[in-house]
């Protein structure tokens, strides 16, 4: 997601992407673990989802 969409969303919004998010990467780590992620690329992307929404979070 973007820096700009994640700016317009409000702080109730964020910290559930946040979840949504962090879950996501637990279950992809999971997968991973057991041989079945095929795009490990994902695991980066929602590391880096996760470090903008928390960015945002602190700046509110």
């Amino acid at each position: 997601m973007k820096p700009n969409e994640l700016r317009q969303k409000s702080e109730k919004e964020l910290k559930g992407l946040l979840e949504q998010d962090r879950e996501k990467l637990r279950q992809l780590r999971f997968d991973l673990a057991s041989g079945k992620v095929k795009n490990v690329r994902e695991i980066r992307s929602k590391r880096r989802d996760i470090a903008r929404i928390l960015t945002i979070l602190t700046k509110l």
